[in-house]
């Protein structure tokens, strides 16, 4: 979901981390699902991306959601 919003955002790891505070390598290790944020680092890079924290987890609902969804 993060290399997503970023992506959409024309944003770089590298930026995307400078400018929430946060290390490329970190940002490289939520995108890749080796990592879970903190809440802090959740509400660090929410305002970079665009999104509420709120909004942020409603979008990651819907994502999953869609992913359980399996043909009867």
């Amino acid at each position: 979901m993060v290399a997503e919003l970023r992506r959409q955002a024309g944003k770089s790891q590298e930026l995307l981390g400078f400018e929430a505070g946060l290390d490329r390598s970190y940002i490289s290790l939520l995108e890749r699902g080796l990592r879970s944020p903190t809440l802090d680092s959740l509400f660090a890079l929410c305002p970079v991306l665009g999104l509420s924290v709120s909004q942020l987890l409603i979008l990651t609902e819907r994502k999953l959601e869609g992913m359980d969804a399996r043909p009867d």
